[in-house]
């Protein structure tokens, strides 16, 4: 059998060491797999997790399970002129440790789902009626943009901004799948001029090269609509 010295030794063990951390490093990331077969969330614990408790086992019940939140259309009187009504753990607690939620868009003739992102989450948008232009924009800063029509299907990528317009002639509605059963979202307009407290004006000019007075029109409309 073949013996190794002692400098031997010490660099076949830091090798071992260096091919497990290279190993270490690919993780996965998303909402945890369940650990049983339901854990309809109990809303009202005073616990605090990443998500929500079970509520408790006899109170489970088939109703847990079924929800009627986007059967509604939705109020698209606002300045933009869509509504997104989400089915999110909080709104139907069956969802609780699934990894997944749903949503209801509804948009009026030029309506407009303002560049946002879901910082847990992948949408897959199915539009149900009308027609859109839809689009995401990678970390470098490249657009994929198209219009779709009924009966299509278009992918946002997790924590990218995206966006969708109503360009047809009719109301619009969209049914959207996400992989998180709490995916959030983040306006781009409202956390950049509409964030409570603001973020400084002086910033802002600079970031965007306009003026502060200009950064005040901004933050004075935004927190309008």
């Amino acid at each position: 059998m073949e013996r190794f010295d002692a400098p031997s030794l010490a660099l076949l063990s830091l090798l071992a060491v260096a091919a497990v951390v290279s190993v270490s490093v690919c993780v996965w990331a998303g909402d945890a797999e369940p650990l049983q077969d339901i854990c309809v969330a109990d809303l009202n614990s005073t616990v605090k997790v990443n998500g929500f408790v079970c509520k408790a086992a006899e109170l489970e019940t088939v109703d847990d399970f079924s929800s009627t939140v986007i059967s509604k259309s939705g109020n698209i009187s606002s300045k933009l002129g869509a509504l997104v009504t989400l089915a999110n753990v909080a709104k139907f607690p069956g969802l609780n440790t699934f990894g997944v939620s749903m949503a209801r868009i509804d948009y009026a003739v030029g309506g407009l789902n303002p560049p946002h992102i879901h910082p847990r989450a992948s949408e897959l948008l199915f539009l149900e009626k009308g027609s859109l232009y839809v689009g995401f924009v990678t970390t470098e800063n490249k657009l994929f943009a198209k219009t779709i029509v009924q009966g299509d299907l278009f992918l946002f990528p997790k924590g990218l901004i995206h966006f969708q317009l109503n360009v047809g002639d009719e109301a619009a509605l969209g049914i959207a799948a996400l992989t998180s059963q709490n995916p959030g979202t983040s306006q781009v307009a409202r956390a950049t001029f509409a964030s409570m407290p603001p973020i400084e004006s002086a910033v802002l000019s600079k970031a965007f090269q306009i003026g502060e007075g200009e950064v005040k029109h901004l933050m004075e409309v935004i927190r309008k609509t």
